[in-house]
């Protein structure tokens, strides 16, 4: 099994290397493509204005100029050619990707562009504080998803799912022996007014401002994402890239005459 490993935490990420540990206990031909620079909050975001510049930093180690989706692009379309990945796993993550995150994440995103792709693919994040906000304090614990990472994956993938679903999984904040255990979960959601701006002013007196995270204590529903992590689960939810709302659809298409959209499911 070929496997492409990349992040958004870059190249030089701990986490990257906990998660090559991880693939290399499945396969012996793992490739790490991973951005160069820290690309975290990238989402899916593709390079057009400005070329990409690669590393060859040896032992099948390529580091991009770009973000996490020009990654897997750059690996399965040109690095890995002659042989196309057979999974693609992105992370580990240095902190939760849960609920509204994933829309943000580039994590996440680097395992959306292997679905994509055709290539199933998974999204790895290891949380880091608290389980509804994380503010980035904590102790990175990489024991825990090196522990159970490689069975989890050897689980999923010999289940399998379908074509345009990425799995999103995420890992408790908390030693391996204290895993309660896996977790199917859904989307959760955080509060609306969780972000502020930081307004500040530099040394030579001007402005400048940072987006910041309001940390809120909820307590999110039961099988929830932001639910098993906080109850020491490892939460593993399948997204759906197929955007579209089939009830909404439904509904307009009965308020516009003659415009029922094709191929649309029955309610």
């Amino acid at each position: 099994m070929r496997i492409l490993i990349t992040n958004d935490d870059g190249i030089e990420a701990p986490g990257i290397e906990a998660l090559e540990e991880v693939a290399s206990t499945i396969s012996d031909d793992v490739w790490v493509i991973a951005p160069d620079m820290d690309n975290s909050g990238a989402s899916h975001s593709l390079s057009l204005s400005e070329p990409l510049r690669v590393r060859d930093l040896g032992n099948s180690h390529y580091g991009v100029k770009g973000t996490p989706t020009d990654c897997v692009i750059m690996g399965v379309r040109f690095i890995l050619k002659d042989k196309r990945p057979d999974l693609v796993l992105s992370g580990i993550n240095r902190g939760q990707n849960l609920a509204d995150d994933i829309t943000y994440s580039g994590t996440v995103a680097g395992a959306i562009q292997g679905t994509l792709l055709g290539i199933p693919s998974m999204a790895m994040s290891l949380v880091t504080g608290p389980a509804m906000v994380d503010q980035g304090t904590g102790e990175a614990i990489w024991q825990t998803p090196i522990h159970y990472g490689a069975d989890l994956v050897r689980d999923l993938m010999q289940i399998g799912w379908p074509d345009g679903v990425v799995l999103n999984i995420n890992y408790p904040d908390c030693h391996p022996d204290a895993v309660k255990g896996v977790r199917l979960t859904v989307q959760g959601q955080r509060h609306a007014e969780m972000f502020n701006i930081l307004d500040r002013v530099d040394a030579r007196g001007k402005a400048y401002y940072w987006i910041g995270v309001e940390p809120r204590r909820a307590k999110p529903p039961k099988g929830s994402d932001l639910w098993a992590v906080a109850c020491k689960f490892i939460s593993v939810t399948p997204l759906c890239l197929d955007y579209t709302h089939q009830p909404t659809l439904e509904a307009l298409a009965k308020r516009l005459p003659g415009r029922r959209p094709i191929g649309a499911r029955a309610l």
